[in-house]
């Protein structure tokens, strides 16, 4: 007997997404559809929707408890909203986010991970910073730990960087950024996520790297895209970000803009010169 909440997960014929599959569909040119969530109702709708990835952000600080940053998720947060969120999931590959603080060693990294995949059920970590987590990189690596690598705008250094900042404009900054990627492909990380930076450069990251790169505000030529699904479904509020689109203004449920998102990744029509940078 069907008891799940959730009837599509067994009805659903779909082979759930591996980190072979996303490596191969960078070699391919099969652009990667990304989506945050953060419980298995969101989950799930992304599921139907064709997602490839779904991640479980740190990004819920701001869009899910309203604080002004992501600073004050804890690692309890990030355990509670990844299982809750893998309860959804079928087919999409599930990363989280080790919130703050919570890999400042990489003992404590290899603790917080065994957290999210074990309690949190997630089958990726990602965390922030360049060749400083270098180290971190490979001591996960080498204990199975799957890593997606943040580098470009690092949310969770607001209070260091000033405020949220577009990153790699002058020549030594994307220069130290195309270092930190190749740095940190070579410590084992499965994947890139680039934040907020020229598209120029987004390309330049992804044409150079052997990972898949997903993109948020980095142009359209990375290997894959990801957005917020509240700013996707107009739900957050205050001032949206330029790379940021509305796809509910075209659809007539949350079902089509969802799906509507994932087909404009894939197709490339998502993101224009309108949502990048120069």
């Amino acid at each position: 007997m069907n008891t799940s909440p959730y009837p599509h997960l067994q009805q659903q014929d779909a082979k759930p997404v591996t980190i072979a599959d996303l490596a191969r569909m960078k070699v391919d040119g099969e652009k990667i559809a990304c989506l945050t969530a953060y419980d298995a109702s969101f989950a799930a709708l992304e599921d139907r929707a064709g997602a490839d990835v779904v991640l479980v952000g740190d990004s819920l600080g701001m869009v899910v408890q309203g604080e002004s940053t992501t600073v004050p998720v804890t690692v309890d947060h990030m355990v509670y909203h990844s299982r809750i969120t893998a309860a959804g999931l079928r087919r999409p590959f599930l990363m989280a986010d080790l919130p703050f603080l919570s890999y400042a060693t990489k003992h404590d990294a290899l603790d917080t991970s065994r957290r999210l995949m074990g309690e949190g059920k997630a089958q990726m970590v990602k965390f922030e910073g360049g060749e400083i987590q270098a180290d971190t990189i490979e001591h996960l690596s080498m204990r199975g730990v799957p890593v997606c690598a943040h580098i470009g705008l690092q949310p969770q250094l607001v209070h260091k960087m000033g405020g949220f900042k577009i990153q790699g404009r002058d020549k030594t900054q994307a220069d130290t950024m195309l270092r930190d990627a190749r740095i940190l492909e070579e410590a084992g990380a499965d994947m890139l996520l680039l934040e907020c930076v020229p598209s120029a450069l987004g390309a330049e990251i992804t044409a150079n790297a052997g990972v898949p790169v997903i993109g948020i505000g980095a142009g359209p030529d990375t290997d894959g895209q990801i957005l917020v699904v509240y700013d996707i479904l107009g739900l957050s509020p205050g001032k949206k970000p330029r790379f940021v689109r509305n796809f509910m203004d075209d659809a007539n449920s949350l079902d089509a803009a969802v799906a509507n998102y994932v087909a404009a990744v894939k197709s490339g029509d998502y993101p224009s010169a309108a949502h990048s940078f120069t």
